[in-house]
């Protein structure tokens, strides 16, 4: 029965809805300060708007011209913050915005980096310079018109990976995670709610109770607060749907690029996985059921019109591998349109003084979801009590437990122990696992204890360890959230990987593992 165990509290102090980088957060932060929590994601973990992102750990440039002060300034400072808890999954990257004639001017743009390099308490990232485009490599892949461009910092994150290691960290610290498992009602009584949820696998259902009540359902955090409470007129967050392509590797340089539309729109083109390029991405208003988010001709049209503005060689509908969409629950500020809208977060809480308290989150960025959750867990402990002390600043995420700039140490160290591993499979193993890579391995000697292959360097050790560790049950969650292989792979050895996951996990449904056929994944 779901949240039941020999283990389980009788009445748990935090019960959160939600398995994205916000609902994991809290669960995490709350349980590493010593609060009993459970949390129920009716999907996978990042199967939604959590996996749907560009990727970034920036601060904002283009919230400036929005005056989102506050937000840049706090994500900013986040950057070296989550650096050193997770180097393994997070780097910095630097970006390079050549000017356009007749959009923002240099002065406008030196001003906005100026600001970006010095109120976000920036001590490692290197700062902003200025690029000849005519002599810089960087230039090379673009027309010849882009003579000048300004270059800063920021970071990049595996943002699936994010999510999970922050929910593996929370189950570490002995949290209850239920992944498939929809909670369909919630109900205060007596101070406490109580919590019915089903097991989407087995149909099963069973209650838990518990203290206080957390709705980080992102998308769905609306259809919460009116399906699962009960509740009428329900209309918090404005839907903004995003969505990016990835092709074959535009450019050779190891920095991406900020490109500024006519617009006044911007998308990013960003190395990824080594042999692609990630374009994008979008802002459109979103009406619909999030879990049926994909791209349109529209944004694939827009996609390649702004990307081929600035690269000499066009980007074409052919180029493109995969897509994927995702659909940000921004609050609802009234803004007139999509890209203007606040991404700050917005925490509501409500019934405190009836004994049945719950927290609403809306909005916020993979960049400050910690500083998120430390906010949320002053909520809480105003309501139950002060238990530990806020920690995450310097809690470093499962495997990056190594210095911010000892990547290249921790692939040779791994190659001395595991020397029959190739190189670059060493390489992808540290930065999606970190220390735990050995965790992984165990005690293989040599290739044939990895089990079986199933194309590139995906072998049936790995796809062990995903279950066991890290909720994974389908295709679909190894390929196109926890490693991303379904880019490498045939749609013969995707499919394969599918047979071995369902025969492994029970999974009675099989999933869409083709490219370009993940959706949000």
């Amino acid at each position: 029965m779901p949240g039941s165990g020999a283990n389980a509290p009788s009445v748990y102090d935090v019960f959160v809805i939600g398995g994205g980088i916000n609902g994991c957060g809290i669960a995490r932060d709350a349980a590493g300060r010593g609060y009993s929590v459970c949390l129920a994601e009716m999907n996978d973990l990042a199967s939604g708007t959590s996996s749907g992102s560009t990727k970034l750990i920036h601060g904002g440039l283009r919230y400036l011209e929005y005056y989102e002060f506050r937000l840049v300034r706090e994500a900013l400072m986040e950057r070296e913050v989550l650096w050193r808890n997770a180097p393994h999954i997070i780097w910095p990257m630097r970006f390079v915005l050549p000017l356009h004639k007749g959009l923002r001017p240099a002065w406008l743009i030196r001003l906005g980096l100026f600001l970006y390099d010095h109120i976000g308490g920036r001590k490692l990232l290197p700062k902003t310079r200025t690029l000849d485009m005519r002599t810089d490599p960087a230039g090379e892949p673009l027309k010849s018109a882009y003579r000048r461009a300004f270059e800063y910092s920021d970071c990049w994150v595996n943002d699936a990976r994010f999510v999970v290691l922050n929910a593996r960290d929370a189950a570490d610290r002995g949290a209850a995670v239920h992944t498939r498992t929809k909670v369909l009602s919630a109900k205060g009584e007596g101070g406490l709610w109580t919590i019915r949820m089903q097991d989407l696998r087995t149909g099963e259902t069973g209650t838990v109770q518990a203290r206080y009540l957390v709705n980080a359902a992102g998308p769905w955090v609306d259809h919460v607060i009116a399906g699962v409470l009960g509740r009428n007129d329900v209309a918090n967050v404005r839907l903004v749907k995003g969505s990016h392509i990835v092709i074959r590797r535009k450019f050779d340089d190891p920095r991406a690029y900020f490109f500024q539309n006519a617009d006044g729109r911007i998308i990013f083109a960003i190395p990824y996985e080594e042999d692609f390029t990630l374009i994008g991405t979008t802002d459109q208003d979103f009406d619909g059921d999030p879990k049926a988010v994909a791209i349109s001709d529209g944004e694939v049209d827009y996609l390649c019109a702004a990307a081929s503005e600035y690269f000499a060689e066009p980007v074409r509908r052919e180029d493109i591998v995969w897509t994927y969409s995702g659909v940000r629950p921004l609050f609802d500020d009234g803004a007139s349109k999509a890209q203007e809208a606040t991404r700050d977060y917005v925490l509501k809480t409500e019934g405190a003084a009836a004994g049945a308290p719950v927290l609403h989150v809306f909005g916020g960025k993979i960049t400050t979801y910690r500083k998120l959750a430390e906010s949320a867990l002053e909520k809480i402990s105003e309501t139950l009590g002060a238990k530990g002390r806020p920690w995450t600043q310097e809690g470093a995420l499962p495997g990056g437990d190594f210095a911010f700039d000892g990547y290249a140490a921790e692939v040779d160290a791994l190659l001395r122990e595991h020397p029959y591993l190739e190189r670059p499979h060493a390489r992808r193993l540290v930065r999606l696992y970190g220390t735990r890579a050995r965790r992984l391995l165990g005690s293989a000697e040599n290739v044939a204890d990895l089990g079986r292959h199933f194309g590139s360097d995906l072998y049936e050790v790995e796809l062990d360890y995903l279950i066991r560790e890290e909720w994974a049950l389908k295709a679909e969650d190894v390929l196109w959230r926890r490693t991303k292989r379904g880019l490498h792979l045939s749609a013969e050895e995707a499919a394969a990987v599918d047979a071995f996951m369902r025969g492994r996990t029970g999974a009675n449904d099989a999933v869409r593992v083709e490219k370009g056929d993940a959706g949000t994944a």
